[in-house]
């Protein structure tokens, strides 16, 4: 018979028990060795595979942090540099100030003056949509002509803030951002509550926490007078009774600035603004809605109070408010604040800013067809329930006193330069627009 073939089994387990013990002990010696070296290197593949992978993703993230950085739309060492820039004070004694709403009417214009004076100016606006926002772009444009940097952000967001604190030790905070207008609150309440209280809340925060504590002055509003009677309105009088969601966030800001005053020292000025007008204005507002629906030819809508009695407002030209608002800054006081504690009792204020002389709607239309030479079509109809209140009636002595402050434009006067800027900023020429 032919030689048998080896089982697999015999193959790898010889039948020679002396023989197999020595050469299998071999055997698996190699193959232990072999598997062994293989094994190894595998191992070290893949820990180099690992650490390159780790290193490429590392990399990877540090590139794209470092882009981040640089092309952010806040952070990032350009943007820091613009923001030390535009706060430089060039002159003595003067301050940093921090300008909420910067790019709105009222922030564009105190930022401004701030700026030209020679104060270091830091601005800060979101450019929402609740009027065209190429006005409040047309507005930063008019600043960063006059080297005031404005950074687009909203005031709720708390770590914004405190880079800002972080860069720039201002001195003090203009705080102008909120949400305007009494009518919208009708539509979105919560954009009232969003910027009005919480946008309030994140930067007392801020400043609270802030080395050293900023002195700072806010607007609040003549609304917060609501349904009162008594004329004219004074800081003494009881402010319990809004007519408007927009006027209780208001009022609600001015008892959140005094808890804020009370426990962490904070200086606090509120200014409540009445009826704000003038070049660079808000297109919500009636006299410029008036003027845009005269010059083209389309009706406008004058309310009327109880009894058909004339609505009257206390009429104030923007730069009159603008030296209401310095000469609060310039007599703000300092707060008294470190580490976020009190150390001390710091100022607590409240001034009406108005102009004492209540002018009737239509007594405004009459002075806006005056001086665009083009008659109104007007539809005269009772005032609805949607917030506003016939009249409003400004007491400034306490601003007169405190602050120096004494308006001195008549409603002729600062219509007649509202109307120049509007027909000069839409393209208008006598009276007609400019192909």
């Amino acid at each position: 018979m032919g030689n048998k073939m080896p089982s697999l089994e015999e193959e790898l387990f010889p039948s020679t028990p002396g023989k197999f013990k020595i050469e299998r002990t071999h055997h698996m010696n190699r193959q232990f060795h072999r598997c062994f070296s293989s094994s190894s290197t595998m191992f070290l593949w893949t820990l180099f595979l690992i650490a390159l992978t780790a290193s490429y993703f590392s990399f990877q993230s540090f590139v794209s942090s470092g882009s981040r950085y640089l092309t952010a739309s806040w952070g990032g060492i350009q943007w820091e540099k613009q923001v030390r820039t535009s706060a430089q004070i060039h002159r003595q004694g003067g301050m940093s100030v921090l300008v909420t709403g910067a790019a709105g009417f009222v922030g564009s214009h105190v930022s401004l003056a701030l700026k030209r004076r020679g104060d270091g100016v830091v601005g800060l606006d979101n450019f929402n949509d609740y009027y065209d926002p190429s006005l409040k772009k047309a507005r930063k444009a008019l600043l960063s002509t006059h080297g005031v940097f404005i950074v687009e952000a909203d005031v709720n967001d708390a770590k914004l803030l405190a880079k800002l604190f972080d860069v720039v030790a201002f001195t003090h905070v203009m705080h102008l951002a909120a949400q305007a207008g009494v009518r919208y609150a009708m539509e979105n309440p919560q954009s009232y509550v969003h910027s009005n209280i919480a946008g309030l809340v994140t930067l007392m925060e801020a400043c609270k926490s802030a080395n050293p504590q900023p002195a700072i002055v806010w607007a609040s509003s003549s609304s917060v007078y609501g349904l009162n009677e008594k004329v004219p309105f004074s800081e003494l009088d009881q402010t319990d009774q809004p007519a408007s969601l927009y006027a209780a966030t208001k009022k609600a800001g001015e008892e959140i600035t005094h808890t804020y005053n009370h426990i962490y020292g904070l200086s606090i000025t509120g200014l409540r603004f009445f009826t704000v007008y003038g070049p660079w204005g808000r297109p919500d507002m009636a006299y410029f809605s008036f003027t845009r629906n005269i010059l083209q030819g389309k009706p406008i809508t004058v309310y009327r109070g109880k009894n058909r009695v004339d609505l009257a407002r206390d009429f104030t030209y923007i730069d009159d408010i603008v030296k209401g608002c310095l000469g609060s800054l310039d007599t703000s006081g300092k707060s008294t604040g470190s580490g976020g504690k009190k150390r001390g009792p710091a100022p607590f204020r409240i001034f009406n800013l108005g102009n004492t002389s209540p002018v009737t709607v239509p007594t405004l239309v009459s002075i806006l067809e005056g001086h665009l030479k083009v008659k109104a079509k007007k539809n005269v109809v009772d005032m609805p329930g949607n917030g506003d209140v016939p009249f409003t009636h400004a007491n400034i002595s306490s601003a007169r006193i405190e602050l120096g402050y004494k308006p001195t434009t008549d409603l002729q006067t600062g219509l007649k330069k509202f109307v120049k800027w509007y027909l000069s900023y839409y393209g208008y020429n006598h009276g007609k627009p400019v192909n």
